[in-house]
């Protein structure tokens, strides 16, 4: 902050000197040398305001008053309106005193004057108007209050705390936050460099790949599926046609290259005379010193095949071409290239060779090959791309590619305690985030991060989220049983409803898809805080349906066995279906459409702290108090597909620890996990920073990618927001920052 404070300085002496402003340049050369704390002082701007008082200066009094309003006072949301009318009242009034105190008459009277057309119709000011023509007005006792010691001092004591709590919520000068955009432009220009430089290297590996050890990586995973049916000798045939190869297709179209062949008409390439054999060939091989006998074996296994190409004059040609094409391949031992691939094939037949006993070489078994390799390269194809990366085949010397490139990580420190909710609005342009101490922040990540709007609320917050029609509303839900409707582009309370006082905690909302209605889980209060771990004991709760345009409750839920607190919600993509979870660890999903409960089960052992819909909403995802991650099938009440137990840094209670054995305690309030674009993926938290994992089918159930980081504590709620490619990863700590990661997918 102060090396910030310092270079501002600098700047604006350059421009003041560039604007020839000498004599300001040095009234600020002799303020900045007197001032010690190189940075915001509120006490300042009391002593500006007492200035204008004492000098009688009501012009500057009000210019001044002003541009705060102007600056800071109009970003507070319309509750905090009155607090700022009721300080104005008692600056005018302390004003008012200070020349009835100082005898200045005249400045009383020309106060009342100016100020008659703006202050006669507010009920405050009423009575002041007589006070230039009471003789003695200290004494009455309508006016004796504010000629005391104790309430100047109380005055200025409340201004200075309002200011100093203003100022720490709302952002810094634009002037303090330009070497920190000068840095950021800096550290994403060095960034951006090596990106593409990666990105050179890659594609010069890929172009180098493709040229010739393409085939390697394709080919190998065929050959294994398909050893029990080869020998050596249709192996050998097969890779000595890699290195001609140009073209980087798939396994299936590699093979109909030579293999089908023999449906071709023979005058569509270079044949061989029908008396060549393949005895001929093998004798004729150039196979490396090192591996003399399995010479001699593909001698003896070419023999055997010759009766099957010349049984069928339809495989002549193809066997031909392969042969030619084999003679090319093996007559350039001295290409470095080539070299390569006689060590791998060398590799290869260490690894996966059959004993001879168990080689088939009976007549005919080679013609078989063709549909066997056809056959098996679509079903081998699927499993290789269902593997981690893309799946590297074994031995193909290609390293595992991961989903996701980590572009970019930028933080939001505006907040100054534990992060309870952070939430992206439907269109992937602002982002919600609420803290411990009420305090909520509307900002844009996109082109540059910015602090749109801020609201501070009396009464603790439990819940936020974004309205779906229009995106820009945004519904927060209290402590004291009330559901308020934020405009922030306004800045301003549309609505705010009173749910219901015997179940005032609004633990969790959710608005439908359609816009038309959202749905508020009410709970009783419990003996405990927010923040310390959740009584056994579930509490009561409600479940409403509230509409947003009439603004009233539609109806009530009915829970089943009992009126249970639920702390999260979420409706699948039309709204049809809204799955719950309860502090009593039952999933209900219900029916939209007859607003009844489709079915309920007991899903965890403790309360169920996040529930999510999968990407075909075929299935529903939950994590508990009792640390699994656990995947349902809808279909199938009370079925599972997966469970997987995860590490308490991702499903909580969070625990942040200190010095002296200081210990902070959050209960998981926002979302816990949320999924990719495609569904493949989900991101959930960690002490470190965001995790994300790969969904199998298998077991295990979740298999790790990317780990994010970049968090120095526990990190409470993420979400997801993906767009194309490009996915921006939110993860929220315990210590109020917010780390905004983007993630480049990449497409197998």
């Amino acid at each position: 902050m102060g090396s910030a404070v310092e270079r501002t300085d600098e700047h604006v002496r350059e421009y003041l000197m560039y604007r020839g402003f000498t004599s300001t340049m040095k009234h600020l050369d002799t303020e900045i040398k007197a001032d010690k704390e190189k940075g915001f002082r509120v006490d300042k701007i009391i002593d500006q305001l007492q200035h204008f008082v004492l000098n009688f200066d009501l012009f500057g009094l009000k210019e001044y008053w002003l541009y705060l309003d102007r600056r800071l006072f109009c970003r507070l949301e319309d509750v905090y309106r009155s607090t700022v009318n009721k300080l104005r009242t008692s600056l005018y009034r302390y004003y008012v005193i200070n020349t009835i105190q100082k005898g200045n008459l005249e400045k009383t009277q020309e106060f009342f004057q100016k100020q008659a057309s703006e202050l006669q119709s507010q009920v405050e000011w009423r009575d002041w108007f007589i006070l230039p023509f009471i003789p003695t007005p200290e004494q009455n006792p309508a006016f004796s209050p504010y000629f005391s010691r104790q309430w100047s001092d109380t005055f200025l004591v409340s201004l200075h705390n309002f200011l100093s709590v203003l100022f720490q919520c709302m952002p810094q000068p634009v002037l303090l936050s330009f070497d920190a955009e000068v840095q950021k432009m800096t550290i994403l220009t060095e960034e951006n460099e090596q990106l593409r430089q990666l990105l050179f290297a890659l594609q010069t590996e890929s172009r180098d790949q493709r040229e010739g050890d393409v085939m390697v990586h394709h080919k190998l995973p065929v050959y294994v599926q398909n050893m029990d049916r080869l020998g050596d000798t249709e192996l050998d045939l097969v890779s000595s046609q890699r290195p001609v190869s140009t073209t980087t297709t798939s396994s299936r179209n590699f093979f109909s290259t030579f293999l089908p062949q023999g449906k071709r008409t023979p005058g569509k390439g270079p044949q061989v005379t029908t008396g060549s054999s393949p005895s001929q060939l093998a004798v004729g091989r150039k196979d490396p010193p090192t591996n003399p006998p399995a010479k001699c074996k593909e001698a003896v296994q070419a023999k055997e095949v010759k009766p099957v190409s010349s049984q069928a004059s339809t495989s002549e040609p193809a066997s031909s071409q392969s042969q030619q094409l084999t003679n090319q391949s093996t007559n350039q031992p001295s290409h470095p290239r080539h070299k390569r691939i006689q060590e791998h094939e060398k590799e290869r037949k260490e690894l996966f060779s059959k004993p001879p006993s168990q080689t088939p070489e009976k007549k005919g078994e080679a013609g078989e090959v063709e549909p066997l390799g056809e056959a098996s390269s679509d079903s081998l194809d699927s499993r290789s791309n269902s593997r981690s990366g893309g799946g590297a085949a074994e031995g193909g010397g290609l390293s595992v590619e991961q989903p996701f490139i980590k572009l970019s990580q930028e933080e939001y420190g505006e907040h100054h305690s534990s992060i309870m909710h952070c939430r992206v609005d439907c269109s992937g342009r602002r982002v919600a985030s609420l803290d411990v101490d009420g305090v909520i922040k509307v900002w844009s990540f996109n082109p540059i991060m910015q602090t749109k709007a801020t609201i501070m609320s009396k009464s603790p917050l439990l819940s936020l989220e974004w309205a779906t029609k229009p995106d820009r509303l945004l519904l927060l839900g209290s402590g004291v049983g009330t559901v308020r409707l934020y405009d922030t582009d306004a800045k301003k309370n549309l609505y705010e409803m009173n749910i219901d006082e015997t179940h005032p905690r609004i633990l969790s909302l959710a608005c439908s898809p359609s816009g038309s209605s959202f749905v508020c889980s009410a709970a009783a209060r419990s003996g405990n805080v927010d923040s310390a771990p959740r009584l056994p004991i579930p509490v009561s709760g409600q479940l409403l349906l509230w509409d947003t345009k009439t603004v009233k409750q539609q109806l009530q839920f009915s829970l089943e066995p009992e009126p249970v607190a639920i702390n999260c919600t979420a409706f699948n993509h039309n709204g049809n279906l809204l799955v719950t979870g309860a502090a009593d660890g039952v999933i209900r999903l219900f029916d939209m459409q007859r607003y009844e409960s489709a079915m309920s089960w007991r899903a965890h052992d403790g309360e169920v702290y996040s529930v999510e819909f999968s990407y075909d909403e075929n299935t529903v995802f939950s994590i508990g108090e009792d640390g699994k991650f656990i995947q349902w099938n809808i279909h199938r009440c009370g079925v599972k597909q997966s469970d997987q137990v995860l590490p308490q840094d991702a499903t909580g209670p969070f625990v942040l620890s200190g010095y002296s054995g200081y210990k902070q305690v959050q209960v998981p309030r926002g979302r816990l996990f949320a999924f990719d674009s495609e569904g493949q993926h989900i991101l959930t938290c960690s002490s470190t920073g965001g995790l994300i994992y790969r969904l199998t089918n298998g077991e295990p159930a979740l298999e790790s990618v990317l780990s994010l980081g970049g968090h120095k504590a526990p990190v409470v709620t993420v979400d997801w927001c993906s767009a194309v490619d490009c996915g921006t990863c939110l993860t929220a700590s315990m210590d109020g920052k917010i780390k905004l990661s983007t993630l480049l997918a990449q497409k197998s």
